[in-house]
């Protein structure tokens, strides 16, 4: 099982760090030439039939990982779960899905005609969680899903990969706050994600979060190469809880400022 999901994750890393070259960078500077440990990782679906939420957490929960959370996320029309396996060095893993029949008719219409464009059974291997993109998307119905959720026109643009990586701070060596990692990153001239501030959280919720903007990648539309926000880092700091172990989960209003990280500068 262990080999699994460190086979699972490799996958997902070389998914991810194809359109977010800066991730090398970072852990240059992070790691200190020893290995970056994974918090979590993060993914991004519609809450249709064929690819919702359940779709993806089935093959976390085949590899032995278990439901630990759930959020609402209203004004993104958002709704999420968290997995976490009982080998506490295996990543966490958060999963959101859109709520698409909250969106205006034209949006629902794009995003149908885009998962009609997958076979029906392309989400039983999980082969499908780094794969990108099962459909072709024009340009133009980018930006239209943009204008209105920038959550769905990333989805449509990148499909099925990890959104993000997390540094587990507290496994850094040379590290122990989150305002030190804030500092080398922007030394390093990284542009950090400020909305609700750079550091989301406090030791009160247990938990504190920064990260970066995204990379920008090019991807292919139907009608033309752009390039466009692509993947971020994520930083995060747990916090003890009264048994001793460190706080698991997630905080909704601080994972909904991280959401802004792959908005456009």
């Amino acid at each position: 099982m262990q080999k699994d999901i460190e086979s699972l994750f490799g996958h997902l890393w070389e998914s991810y760090i194809k359109v977010t070259p800066s991730a090398h960078q970072v852990h240059a500077l992070l790691g200190g030439g020893e290995p970056i440990v994974n918090d979590h990782v993060a993914f991004r679906t519609f809450n249709l039939p064929k690819v919702g939420l359940e779709k993806l957490a089935a093959h976390f929960r085949a590899l032995g990982y278990e439901e630990k959370g759930q959020y609402v996320f209203k004004a993104k029309k958002l709704y999420a779960k968290h997995f976490e396996h009982r080998d506490p060095d295996a990543p966490k893993v958060f999963i959101s899905e859109l709520k698409v029949e909250e969106l205006s008719p034209q949006a629902q219409a794009i995003i149908h005609s885009l998962v009609a464009q997958m076979p029906d059974h392309l989400t039983d291997s999980p082969v499908f969680l780094y794969t990108g993109a099962p459909w072709l998307i024009s340009h133009g119905d980018y930006q239209t899903l943009l204008a209105e959720s920038e959550y769905a026109a990333w989805l449509a643009a990148w499909g099925y990969r990890a959104n993000h990586f997390t540094v587990s701070i507290n496994r850094l060596h040379g590290f122990d706050t989150i305002q030190a990692v804030n500092a080398a990153l922007k030394q390093a001239d990284f542009v950090l994600n400020t909305v609700g501030g750079e550091v989301k959280g406090d030791p009160q919720v247990m938990l504190e979060q920064s990260s970066t903007m995204a990379d920008k990648a090019e991807v292919a539309f139907s009608d033309g190469v752009k390039r466009i926000p692509s993947c971020f880092y994520e930083f995060a700091l747990r916090y003890p809880q009264a048994d001793g172990t460190l706080y698991p989960g997630f905080v909704e209003a601080s994972a909904d400022k991280i959401f802004e990280s792959t908005n456009a500068m």
